[in-house]
């Protein structure tokens, strides 16, 4: 019996190990089965596409896949702060910009992309003005200028000074109470040796020796009234500044060696430049360097766009070009320089009538404007200089420099009266506005003119 027990015992305790002891071990071998499970169901989902791919590139493949997926990550969490800044999309409804929030999540190359064409109107918009540049299509008026008598005055001093035009004939009125017959002799020696010229003096002079003789003029106020009468009268007939026909104006500067065409040039581009004009400076003097150098700094310092050629280039392709330049941008003004030249050279002066020629080639009509530069200081020479290129040119005008350095400033009636030229500006001094539109009435009143300059002053 005892081997019965002892097989029985033997069976109980392997029943025993088999249900208490090794199946607890079981079944933590299985919970840790599923973990490496998971990780295997893991890899083989990645091998599987790898190995449908080529097996040398799987790194790569995985590599592309990941950063594409950041941005979207990224964009998604970027969406609410590129709605937050509708600054650029201020002109689309609140609607839209909603709708096309997630387009903006998008990389922003795109958006940059799109923004950069919007320049290019802007540039069109040049093109644009040139469709005006017809014939009679002319930039609108100027407002008139203020008059200022004083400020002219000024610049006259020296011709108002005792030994000057104005302080001689002043003075021949001092102490009269009667018209002395002997009177208008002195006014006619002052006027002569003032520049005003023979035909000119005969012109001013006639109808007041007339007059004294019928005793129409009885005293001195009276013929001093008379003369202020003729010289507005001989002044008046035109003058004032130049006129802007069509767009761009061309404008050709003309005179001799040193009357001042550059610098007119700079100081009527700083005018114009003030009152809100394009101007383009055509530097037509290629024979002297120092000329195309003195107008480079001018467009500098006023802002104006300078065409220039290389030294001893055609004086009318330099033109031409800046023409061109000007229809480009559509400027106002072309202000054209040209070199400066003795009138008693004949070859010179037909040299002008072929840049006139090539301007008009450039332009059907130009040059709109073509004045002739005179130094005040040359006294009657200057008058000779107005009848050369007269007769070369279709003068349209006068530029009268260097008044203020002149106490006989005379010869300003002598080319209006003889030559029929109208006065378009006058230079009293060195700064820009000093060169002054030409107005008959302020121009004899400040040199002819009773009151001082306290009086001027004070009205």
């Amino acid at each position: 019996m005892e081997p019965l027990y002892i097989v029985i015992g033997l069976i109980v305790l392997a029943a025993v190990y088999f249900l208490f002891i090794r199946k607890p071990e079981a079944p933590k071998q299985i919970e840790k089965a599923p973990e490496p499970k998971k990780l295997q169901d893991k890899k083989p989902a990645a091998e599987p596409e790898a190995s449908q791919k080529t097996a040398d590139k799987p790194a790569k493949q995985e590599a592309k896949k990941a950063p594409t997926k950041q941005p979207t990550d990224e964009a998604k969490e970027a969406k609410p702060k590129e709605e937050a800044k509708p600054p650029p999309k201020a002109e689309a409804a609140p609607k839209e910009e909603a709708a096309a929030a997630p387009k903006a999540a998008e990389p922003v190359t795109k958006p940059e992309a799109e923004a950069a064409p919007t320049p290019a109107p802007k540039v069109e918009a040049a093109p644009a003005a040139t469709k005006a540049i017809v014939p009679g299509a002319a930039p609108p008026p100027v407002a008139p200028r203020k008059k200022d008598v004083a400020g002219l005055r000024r610049g006259l001093s020296k011709a108002r000074e005792n030994e000057g035009f104005f302080g001689r004939l002043k003075a021949l009125f001092v102490g009269r109470s009667e018209v002395d017959p002997g009177l208008v002799d002195q006014i006619e020696e002052v006027l002569l040796t003032s520049d005003v010229g023979v035909k000119t003096t005969e012109v001013l002079l006639e109808q007041i020796r007339i007059r004294i003789k019928r005793k129409e003029l009885v005293n001195d106020d009276q013929v001093w009234e008379a003369l202020r009468t003729r010289m507005r009268e001989i002044l008046g007939s035109g003058g004032g500044n130049i006129k802007l026909p069509a767009r761009p104006t061309v404008v050709m500067f003309v005179g001799v060696n040193g009357a001042g065409k550059t610098t007119t040039i700079g100081k009527l581009a700083t005018r114009l430049k003030a009152d809100g004009r394009t101007v383009v400076l055509a530097a037509g003097d290629t024979f002297r360097a120092a000329a195309v150098q003195q107008l480079v700094v001018w467009g500098k310092r006023v802002g104006c766009e300078v065409v220039s050629g290389k030294d001893g280039a055609n004086p009318g392709a330099v033109i031409f070009d800046a023409i061109q330049r000007a229809a480009e941008i559509g400027a106002d003004v072309v202000l054209a320089d040209t070199a400066g030249r003795l009138h008693t050279k004949t070859n010179l002066m037909d040299e002008l009538t072929k840049v006139a020629k090539t301007i008009d080639k450039a332009l059907p009509g130009a040059p709109h404007e073509t004045l002739l530069v005179l130094d005040a200081t040359n006294g009657q020479n200057a008058m000779q200089q107005a009848a050369m290129f007269k007769d070369a040119l279709p003068l349209s005008g006068i530029v009268l420099t260097k008044l203020d350095g002149t106490a006989k400033g005379g010869v300003i009636l002598g080319v209006c009266a003889e030559h029929s030229l109208p006065v378009r500006y006058i230079g009293v001094g060195e700064r820009p506005d000093e060169l002054r539109d030409f107005n008959a009435d302020e121009f004899v009143e400040a040199l002819l003119g009773q009151a001082d300059e306290a009086t001027d002053a004070a009205a």
